[in-house]
């Protein structure tokens, strides 16, 4: 497949991503620079107290993500995306024309205005801009598309901080040029916006509900429909908490606790951004182009156990300052806790990617919008509830340090709840860790799969992990149907069970099992779900295929739907399978560790051609010599 990065030259993507990076910088150049200047000349602009100014601008940027929310997603579901987003990107131009009049003449109130009407901004932007990428991007794009929005987001934090740091200690010179620069960014966002193409309205019928709250209550309700999507929901929100506490921090951190200038705020703010948007960016890759939520609690466990180190890595900073950039940056005792802030952004980027590409794949898209817009509210929310939290804590004298080992160990906590009850992340965690560490699977014809519609999947029994690679391999959510033993094993039992796979047994074994497996497959089928078999019936002791039986036909009775043959290559002489006559699983390192192994995926069969010989004779021909 292509890189990421070729989106960047296509029309689909190219001028999105630019009228969002735009955005974003501009964002950030001005919100830093404005909480610079109430953070440092705290009597010139305002009086607030400076460990709380930061946290008070963010909370006013995200006021407008509460109450009008519901009212943005209902707006990119009946209208033309490019239009609105257009319309946002023109109104973004008056907002920094108010501002370059509120930094000119000095006027703060102008100012904490202008950072509530520019959350306003993002509060209509949001819903279309994650609802403009399914409608654009292929399904294996997703986490790509995503993860170039990510990193363009914070690559435009980055740049929009460092300028906003610097030119907020310019004094009054870099005070015009804030408010200039504001200004030629906008513009800069309403022309890549013009070149952004057709993206047709997914509900042009529907009617605009202005009451935020009957509305939000209706799309929360509308997301519980999937209990997936509507806990991604709360899981990205999580995020934002913790992201909020730790990238409103910063200033103060570096004031209060490293005893540091302006510009070691920017090399805080630097080193999240580039971890983060390298964690964004890796996503693709350790996905294997793929929506990949086993990412997600390896992301989780990063961010606590980063998080954690973080405290300890802040004490008994400061006692050789105050440190400028350069100083800071030669004394080594700042090296853990910019390691530590770099793996916990890192680790951020694992979490969020798959997150928003499994929201945007698994929402009903005339509902997408509303759904992110309801999401959006939820982030709102939880951003105002960690600056409450973090206000508290500073209030009943906690250290900002404090704070972060409070907000790390609520992480792990919250990451338990949501795994608990959505055991599919835990699931996929488990397969992901398998596929990265014992085995490297070249993966061959994944597009004769549907992407949607119900089709049986015909694979060779090689070994007890074929069903874990094959469901780790598979884009779509498949239906295994597994022998009851294999079924049974431990760590395998809680992996089929939450990948709802049907256990079988041989009718002489147990004929009511094997009845309900083929209800179950009936079932699953007219659901429009994708089912696995291995029509051998046993893993073979040998290498070799046994004889297909006959269940396919009883399958296909009922249901004619495609046939896909699958041939698993490479596996025998691996841990899981019965090599020579050894047991299984008896000689862990008989191949070491990353072992080559090949998913060869044919092209589909038609229900009235399938036979099990022919379905045998394929998945030969796809093995090859390579057993």
């Amino acid at each position: 497949m292509s890189s990421q990065f070729s989106l960047l030259s296509q029309k689909r993507f190219g001028p999105f991503f630019w009228t969002q990076f735009l955005g974003a910088a501009n964002d950030n150049v001005f919100k830093v620079a404005f909480t610079v200047l109430v953070t440092y000349k705290a009597s010139q602009w305002g009086g607030i107290d400076p460990s709380q100014a930061a946290f008070l601008i963010g909370a006013i940027f995200i006021l407008p993500f509460v109450f009008l929310s519901a009212t943005s997603g209902q707006l990119a579901d009946k209208y033309e995306k490019g239009r609105l987003m257009r319309f946002v990107k023109s109104l973004e131009i008056l907002i920094m024309g108010l501002a370059a009049c509120g930094f000119i003449f000095q006027q703060p109130y102008v100012l904490y205005a202008c950072v509530f009407l520019m959350g306003l901004h993002s509060t209509l932007f949001g819903p279309v801009k994650f609802a403009y990428l399914p409608q654009h991007l292929k399904s294996e794009e997703l986490t790509g598309g995503n993860g170039l929005v990510e990193m363009g987001t914070f690559v435009a934090i980055l740049i929009g901080s460092i300028l906003g740091t610097t030119l907020g200690g310019w004094g009054e010179i870099g005070v015009q040029i804030v408010a200039a620069l504001g200004l030629i960014l906008a513009v800069g966002g309403r022309i890549a916006a013009s070149m952004i193409p057709n993206s047709p309205a997914s509900d042009p019928t529907l009617k605009i509900n202005w009451n935020p709250v009957t509305e939000t209550i209706r799309n929360l309700g509308i997301a519980r429909q999937n209990r997936t999507v509507f806990l991604s929901l709360l899981g990205i929100s999580w995020l934002w908490f913790v992201g909020a506490i730790f990238l409103t921090s910063f200033s103060a951190y570096a004031k209060d606790v490293v005893k540091g200038s302006e510009s070691v705020v920017t090399v805080l703010l630097a080193t999240f951004s580039i971890g983060i948007a390298i964690g964004s960016m890796l996503c693709e890759k350790l996905s294997g182009h793929k929506v990949e939520i086993g990412l997600v609690p390896f992301g989780s466990i990063g961010m606590t156990l980063f998080g954690i180190d973080l405290y300890f890595a802040s004490q008994g900073l400061g006692l050789g300052g105050p440190y400028n950039a350069g100083s800071f940056l030669s004394n080594s005792i700042h090296w853990r806790l910019l390691f530590d802030l770099f793996g916990l952004a890192m680790f951020s980027g694992f979490y969020s990617v798959p997150l928003y590409a499994l929201i945007q794949s698994r929402s009903q898209p005339e509902y997408r919008a509303r759904i992110i817009g309801a999401n959006n509210i939820l982030n709102a929310l939880f951003m105002i509830s960690a600056s409450l939290l973090a206000g508290v804590l500073l209030k009943n004298q906690f250290t900002i340090p404090q704070v972060f080992l409070v907000t790390a160990v609520l992480n792990a906590l919250v990451a338990i709840y949501i795994f608990t009850l959505v055991p599919e992340f835990l699931m996929r965690f488990l397969t992901w860790i398998l596929l990265q560490t014992v085995y490297r699977v070249k993966l061959n014809g994944e597009h004769h799969i549907p992407d949607e519609g119900p089709c049986v999947l015909v694979c060779n029994h090689v070994s007890f992990a074929d069903a874990v690679i094959l469901g780790g391999m598979v884009k779509r959510p498949t239906r295994f149907v597994t022998d009851h033993i294999i079924y049974g094993l431990p760590v395998l039992n809680f992996i089929f069970k939450t990948a709802k796979a049907i256990p079988i047994a041989p009718r002489k074994d147990n004929p009511q099992m094997l009845e309900q497996a083929y209800i179950d497959i009936e079932k699953a089928l007219a659901n429009g779900d994708v089912v696995c078999i291995f029509p051998e019936g046993r893993i073979t002791d040998n290498g070799e295929l046994y004889p297909f039986k006959d269940g396919i036909r009883r399958i296909l009775e009922k249901n004619p739907v495609p046939v896909v043959p699958i041939a698993l290559r490479g596996m025998w002489g691996s841990f899981f399978s019965r090599f020579a006559k050894n047991k299984a699983m008896s000689q862990p390192f008989r191949r070491g560790l990353l072992n080559r192994i090949g998913v060869e995926i044919g092209e589909p069969i038609p229900a009235s051609s399938v036979t099990p010989q022919l379905l045998q004779e394929r998945v030969l021909a796809l093995r090859g010599d390579w057993k």
